[in-house]
C-alpha cells in the first residue's frame, strides 16, 4: 500500500473528519499539469552574471575542488565540498546535488522588521534518502514526493526571521476582527452527510495513545475537537497565557493568506521556502548540515520516544517550543525544520517535480502546477514545508531538508503554522 502524507500528519484528517461535498475546485483525477515561472526585471539583471557563474562551477565540479561558489560563508563552503570529495575518493556515485550559486546582488533599503535577506540564486531542489543511517520506511516514503533533483532559480527576497508568533497573530485579529476558519462552525450545505452534533466549530488536535498502537490509521492519535482554534490550540481547556512568543497555530490556509496580505507580505513558494530553508548549503539531509546531532546537539525541536504514545522531551521540549530555541541555519532563520509545519503558496501534486526531467534547463521562479492533486483524496491541497514537533524517524522524518508536507487548504492542526516573505523594493 502507497503510504502517503495523509497517513502521516493531521492535514489528512478531513476537517472535522467530515466528508465534503464535491465541488467544481476538485480537479480532475489527471489534470494536466502547468510550470508557471516568473521573470522579474531584477531577475534579468542577474542572468549574465549567473551564467558567468555556473561556468565556474561546473569546471569546480569537474577537478573535484571547490564544491561551493560565492557561498555565504567559510563554513558553508567547507559543508558543502567536503561530502562531495568523500563520495569521490570512496568511489561513490555522483551527487545529484550541485552547489548553489547565490545571487551577488545587496538588497536594496533597509530589512524589514524581524525579517533577513534571502539572496535568491540557482539551487538544486529536491530530497534523497541521507547516507546518515535513517533509512526506515518512514525515510523513504518521506522522499517520494521529492523526487528528482532538479535546478531551479529563485530571486531574492525577505523572509521572517521566526514563524509568526501569537503575539503577532493577536495583533492582526484586533486591527481587523478577522475570524479563522477552526472559529466558524462547518455548515450543512458544506457537508451534507456530516451529523449534526459534528456541525460545530473546532479543529484537529493530536491525542497521544496509552500504549502502543500500530501505525497504520491515524485516527488512533488525532481527533476533532470542539472549540479547538488559535486561542485554544488543544480545545476550550488550553490557552495562550505566557505562550506570547510561540508559533501561532490552529492556521487554515486562507488564515496565513489573510495575515500575510495585511502585514504587506506574503506566503512563500516551495521553491522560496525550501532555498531560504538550505541557508546556502547543497544536498545536506538538515537544514544545518549532514548529521541529525552534530557533537550530540539537537538543532530541532522533533519527536523522540515511542510514537505516538509519549515524547520524551529529550531534544528540550515535549511538544511544541517557543520560536527560536535552537540555533539559526546560515541566512539566520529560526526554526525551517520542526517545531510546526509551514504553509507554501504552491499547490500539491506528488508527481510535479517529475515534469522537470523533459525540461532543459533551470526552471526560474516556479509557482507550482496550476491545480492541486493527491491520489484518493478528493480535495485540492496546498505545499506545507519543515515539518513539525511530532515528526520522527518511525514515521515522518519531514524535518530533512526537500521533503515536502501538504494540506486541506481549510484546515488546521495543533502543529501548523506559518511565516511571511516580502519581494525585494515592496513597501
Amino acid at each position: 500500500e502507497e503510504e502517503t502524507e495523509s497517513s502521516h500528519r493531521a492535514k489528512s484528517v478531513p476537517v472535522h473528519q467530515l466528508k465534503p461535498s464535491k465541488t467544481s475546485t476538485k480537479p480532475p483525477s489527471h489534470p494536466t499539469i502547468v510550470i508557471k515561472s516568473v521573470t522579474t526585471a531584477r531577475d534579468a539583471s542577474e542572468l549574465k552574471n549567473l551564467k558567468r557563474q555556473k561556468i565556474t562551477a561546473r569546471f569546480a565540479k569537474k577537478v573535484l575542488s571547490i564544491a561551493l561558489l560565492l557561498a555565504v560563508g567559510r563554513s558553508i563552503a567547507e559543508a558543502q565540498s567536503a561530502p562531495a570529495a568523500a563520495a569521490a575518493m570512496a568511489g561513490a556515485a555522483p551527487s545529484p546535488f550541485s552547489p548553489t550559486i547565490p545571487n551577488a546582488n545587496a538588497p536594496v533599503g533597509p530589512a524589514p522588521e524581524g525579517m533577513v535577506w534571502i539572496p535568491g540564486g540557482e539551487y538544486s531542489m529536491g530530497c534523497t534518502v541521507p547516507d546518515e543511517g535513517i533509512c526506515t520506511q518512514a525515510t523513504l516514503a518521506s522522499t517520494k514526493d521529492a523526487q528528482p533533483i532538479h535546478r531551479v532559480y529563485v530571486g531574492g527576497f525577505w523572509m521572517d526571521i521566526n514563524d509568526v508568533t501569537n503575539e503577532k497573530f493577536e495583533k492582526f485579529v484586533k486591527a481587523t476582527g478577522y475570524v479563522t476558519v477552526a472559529e466558524i462552525a462547518p455548515t450543512k450545505e458544506q457537508f451534507p452527510t456530516a451529523p449534526p452534533e459534528n456541525l460545530v466549530a473546532g479543529s484537529t488536535v493530536f491525542t497521544p495513545t496509552a500504549q502502543p498502537v500500530p501505525l497504520d490509521d491515524y485516527f488512533r492519535w488525532w481527533r476533532y475537537v470542539h472549540g479547538a482554534n488559535w486561542r485554544h490550540p488543544t480545545g476550550p481547556d488550553s490557552g495562550l497565557k505566557g505562550k506570547e512568543n510561540y508559533p501561532v497555530v490552529q492556521i487554515a490556509y486562507n488564515d496565513a493568506v489573510a495575515y500575510a496580505k495585511w502585514a504587506g507580505k506574503r506566503l512563500p513558494t516551495e521553491a522560496e521556502w525550501e532555498f531560504a530553508a538550505r541557508g546556502g548549503l547543497s544536498g545536506q539531509a538538515y537544514a544545518w548540515g549532514a548529521s541529525l546531532k552534530p557533537g550530540g546537539k539537537w538543532m530541532a525541536n522533533i519527536y523522540e520516544g515511542q510514537f505516538p504514545v509519549k515524547d520524551t522531551g529529550a531534544d528540550g521540549f515535549a511538544g511544541i517550543a517557543p520560536v527560536a530555541q535552537y540555533p539559526p541555519n546560515g541566512y539566520g532563520l529560526y526554526d525551517m525544520a520542526g517545531n510546526v509545519w509551514q504553509w507554501c503558496s504552491d499547490w500539491y501534486r506528488p508527481d510535479y517535480y517529475a515534469q522537470f526531467v523533459a525540461k532543459d534547463g533551470v526552471a526560474r521562479n516556479p509557482q507550482g502546477p496550476d491545480t492541486g492533486y493527491t491520489p484518493g483524496d478528493d480535495q485540492p491541497q496546498r505545499v506545507q514545508r519543515g515539518g513539525s514537533f511530532l515528526c520522527t524517524d518511525q514515521y515522518c522524518t519531514r524535518y530533512m531538508m526537500g521533503t515536502r508536507g501538504k494540506g486541506d487548504v481549510d484546515t488546521g492542526s495543533n502543529h501548523l503554522g506559518f511565516r511571511c516573505v516580502k519581494d525585494a523594493g515592496a513597501k
